[in-house]
């Protein structure tokens, strides 16, 4: 879907109307309202084209958007325009109508999810057992793979992908309880009302119709804050790896596409992840949501008109987001060269605890702490390579040999579990998405 084109006025018009519909459905077939003025209502609604001249002249005339939409479709009903609206209130049929636009925004979302697990799975799979550097504020840690990197992205997804699941059933409802939710203008059967309106949308209806009861809203802007977290996460990571200082991976490169108009050595530009960067500002809407929620008396208008804000900017910054992301990850390009010479790049002090620990079954851990934080001080304080100075201290030459130093000093031995638990995502990410052997 287009989710800019989702919130346009004349497509949430479109959802109004078809709440309006549903509503004399349901009125006509209760006896509310007269049967046929139920069906005029509804094809109407579902079907006219109204005017948009006219309708900006009525909105201009009573500054009430809803107020004009209900005067306009009155209007083209004809004989039976009297029942239009019949006992609703604005948030009624704009709450639900906006639910509605939710919906569609839902479920590209969670398509989007599913479709970026599936991919980070396929990557794991390229890369779980490629070695690279490990990194911790910054600086080198112990090694990794690339494919246990990925997995910590794919981990997320898979709780984002079952949060969409859990919140559906809660953000999916429709409210038809009128003015200030006591069901007064549709008399002792209003709950039904509610109820059949709800069925005909596809909704459940609300336990308590209050115009003040939108926590669910803020939820759904939560949570789709958390996910712009994490697909700017990613573009941040791959921003920084594909610089010339790291150069480990990068995003796929389009034929005859260049970095820079004036720059002829940029390769490529991180066109995606400067995508993902922008569009995930759908976290700043978080806090509108939580300041839309606090809301006085039955309804506040001004809270309510916050809350409509805060869901446009955060369902068009994380699906935007998203759909970055997918193609960010289907195309990522890794350099295994790259990422083994920054492994060596501090000459096996990125080994440094594989050494500690190994050294701590005789001498003890906190001795073996000391004596290889002595020898990196070496290192730094003499221009002499790691081993040299382990080989130098009688204590660690007390222990190990010259062969068992350098097994220890290999960065790629010292991965630990880093594929198996790429692995292991890998398959719940595709469990998660729903994945059969043919998506393998």
């Amino acid at each position: 879907m287009n989710v800019r084109d989702a919130f346009r006025p004349e497509n949430k018009r479109r959802r109004y109307l078809e709440v309006e519909a549903a509503l004399a459905e349901a009125q006509g077939e209760m006896g509310l309202i007269p049967p046929d003025a139920a069906i005029q209502i509804a094809a109407t609604a579902r079907s006219a084209t109204l005017d948009p001249d006219h309708l900006a002249v009525r909105v201009e005339a009573h500054g009430h958007m809803m107020m004009a939409l209900v005067e306009e479709l009155a209007e083209v009903v004809g004989e039976h325009g009297g029942w239009v609206h019949w006992g609703a209130t604005t948030q009624n049929i704009q709450q639900t109508g906006d639910i509605l636009i939710l919906r569609d925004v839902h479920a590209t979302i969670l398509g989007l999810v599913r479709d970026a697990l599936l991919a980070a799975a396929e990557l794991i799979d390229r890369t779980a057992a490629l070695p690279m550097a490990g990194r911790t504020h910054w600086q080198h840690a112990v090694p990794i793979t690339f494919g246990l990197k990925v997995a910590a992205w794919s981990d997320q997804f898979v709780r984002h992908h079952e949060r969409l699941l859990q919140l559906e059933p809660r953000l999916l409802q429709s409210m038809t309880g009128g003015a200030a939710g006591t069901f007064a203008s549709f008399g002792v059967r209003g709950i039904e009302l509610q109820a059949k309106v709800a069925a005909r949308l596809g909704l459940s209806p609300m336990a308590v119709p209050s115009r003040a009861v939108v926590d669910h809203l803020a939820e759904f802007v939560l949570l789709l804050g958390l996910i712009a977290a994490t697909a700017q996460t990613i573009a941040e990571e791959m921003q920084l790896l594909n610089t010339p200082e790291h150069g480990e991976a990068s995003e796929a490169i389009p034929p005859g596409q260049v970095g820079s108009s004036t720059m002829p050595q940029k390769r490529v530009a991180p066109h995606l992840g400067t995508t993902i960067i922008a569009a995930a500002h759908a976290r700043a809407a978080v806090p509108l949501a939580l300041e839309a929620m606090l809301q006085s008396h039955e309804v506040d208008g001004s809270r309510s008109v916050l809350m409509d804000r805060s869901l446009e900017q955060a369902c068009v910054g994380a699906v935007e987001a998203m759909d970055a992301v997918v193609g960010l990850l289907r195309g990522l390009q890794v350099s295994p060269e790259r990422m083994r010479a920054n492994l060596d790049l501090t000459g096996g002090l990125i080994n440094a605890e594989a050494v500690m620990l190994r050294l701590g079954d005789v001498l003890g851990r906190q001795e073996a702490h000391h004596v290889v934080h002595h020898a990196v001080e070496r290192v730094n304080n003499e221009a002499i390579s790691f081993s040299d100075a382990l080989r130098r201290d009688r204590r660690v030459m007390a222990v190990l040999s010259d062969d068992e130093i350098a097994m220890l000093l290999d960065p790629t031995r010292y991965t630990g579990l880093s594929e198996q638990v790429a692995r292991a995502a890998a398959d719940q990410a595709r469990a998660a998405a729903g994945a059969t052997d043919d998506d393998r």
